[in-house]
């Protein structure tokens, strides 16, 4: 584990985060980029059944509207949101129970059977002959991602705090990367089989920067569970790495008066009421954030001007990436502790699209982009924001858990977000 890098700590400091930047961007790259393959993938399967002489775009749905529906929307039969709820109810199923029993599960298992079920989802849904394949691949894909965030964030506490900045970015970058990388390579001529058979070779990257390039400290097992005081993975190079990195921190708190061994029940129940003051604003965020993304913004069109309804969509999705890899970015320069008030500022942003779908009193394309890149800025600064004060602010010997069971509350939104979004949806279609 130490072939690649010399152990001292000011490198550690350095490349730690960069690393965890890579990561990031891996674990999350299957989850964004499936939702966009596996309609494409249905969207050739279903032309296929309807006619065999034809080989025209696999986003023609989109680019023509429905032109059986009068709705002043130019809805799509079915909203964004069904398809939101099957990529994130394995995810939250994961973030909910998980953090009681993961602990039993070595990190170096989790980390290959994320790698398996990432790969395992491109090759589902590039060679899939029917639609539950599609659907299967997409789930695995959020299984992959989901234990993944958990576990990952769990990892952080072993290394410098800086660690986290690396992973905000890195997962933000996954949207905006993914994105860029699939419509390129579509756009270049190859099919979408071919385009996620290549990338197959994210999961490998990821396989590799954890176990080849990764330094982990030696008191971390990896293929086999260790039951150790918590104060001794604490040591005195992990120490080292947190006085150096993040000068400003507190000390942690010390261990010798401490319960040793695992958590019980009754502890972990205890650190969960204790995390819902960071959850909570987090959830609403994301429950606000994804709910304008698949209840309102497919709704936001423009008639009569240099961008389709396709093209539209396709800006507001790479805007609102675009924000997030921004703000999961800054933490560096910029910290905010009252998350709250991030999750205020998206509800009024919601509230405000809301009434411009029902009304339409925005003159120009351009303010929804000003918006929704402003939507993409709030959700990132509330994900990298709510971890790092986790982090920071919980005792050592809860950490590891704590960081694990607050992942739930991303997940917990967007899932309230799709289930709203569904007859937000229908009712604006009907109009």
């Amino acid at each position: 584990m130490k072939l690649l890098f010399f152990d001292t700590s000011p490198y550690l400091v350095f490349i730690f985060p960069h690393l965890y930047r890579l990561l990031g961007l891996c674990n999350n790259f299957a989850y964004v980029v499936m939702l966009s393959a596996a309609h494409d993938i249905l969207e050739k399967q279903e032309s296929r059944n309807e006619t065999a002489s034809t080989s025209a775009s696999l986003h023609v749905d989109f680019q023509v509207g429905n032109s059986s529906n009068s709705s002043i929307y130019d809805c799509n039969p079915v909203s964004t949101a069904a398809v939101l709820l099957a990529d994130i109810l394995p995810t939250l199923f994961i973030k909910v129970f998980a953090p009681f029993v993961i602990h039993k599960m070595p990190y170096g298992v989790r980390v290959l059977f994320c790698a398996i079920m990432a790969a395992t989802s491109f090759l589902l849904v590039s060679f899939s002959s029917a639609v539950w394949m599609s659907i299967l691949g997409v789930i695995f894909a959020s299984i992959s991602s989901g234990l993944g965030e958990l576990s990952f964030l769990s990892l952080t506490v072993f290394f410098s705090r800086s660690v986290l900045e690396g992973w905000g970015s890195g997962t933000g970058a996954a949207g905006l990367i993914g994105a860029f990388l699939y419509s390129g390579l579509i756009q270049a001529g190859l099919s979408p089989r071919i385009t996620l058979l290549i990338m197959l070779v994210v999961p490998i990257i990821m396989f590799i920067s954890y176990f080849f390039l990764l330094v982990c400290p030696p008191s971390l097992p990896q293929w086999r569970t260790k039951e150790t005081e918590y104060a001794a993975l604490v040591s005195e190079d992990r120490q080292q790495l947190l006085d150096s990195s993040d000068d400003e921190e507190p000390e942690s708190s010390t261990t010798e008066d401490q319960p040793t061994g695992p958590l019980s029940f009754r502890e972990r129940l205890s650190v969960i009421r204790g995390l819902w003051r960071f959850v909570l604003p987090l959830g609403v965020v994301y429950l606000t954030e994804y709910f304008i993304n698949q209840g309102l913004m497919e709704l936001l069109f423009f008639h009569n001007i240099f961008l389709t309804h396709a093209a539209q969509y396709r800006w507001y999705q790479t805007l609102y990436q675009l924000g997030v890899l921004l703000s999961r970015s800054s933490l560096r320069w910029l910290k905010i502790r009252k998350v709250w008030i991030l999750s205020v500022l998206q509800m009024l942003n919601a509230v405000f699209l809301l009434l411009a779908v029902r009304y339409l009193f925005l003159p120009t394309v351009w303010l929804v982009f000003t918006f929704i890149l402003y939507e993409g800025l709030l959700g990132g600064a509330a994900y990298v924001n709510t971890f790092h004060f986790i982090s920071k602010e919980t005792e050592d010997r809860h950490r590891e858990f704590s960081m694990a069971a607050a992942s739930v509350g991303d997940s917990l939104g967007i899932t309230v977000a799709g289930l709203i979004s569904l007859p937000v949806h229908t009712y604006f279609c009907s109009l």
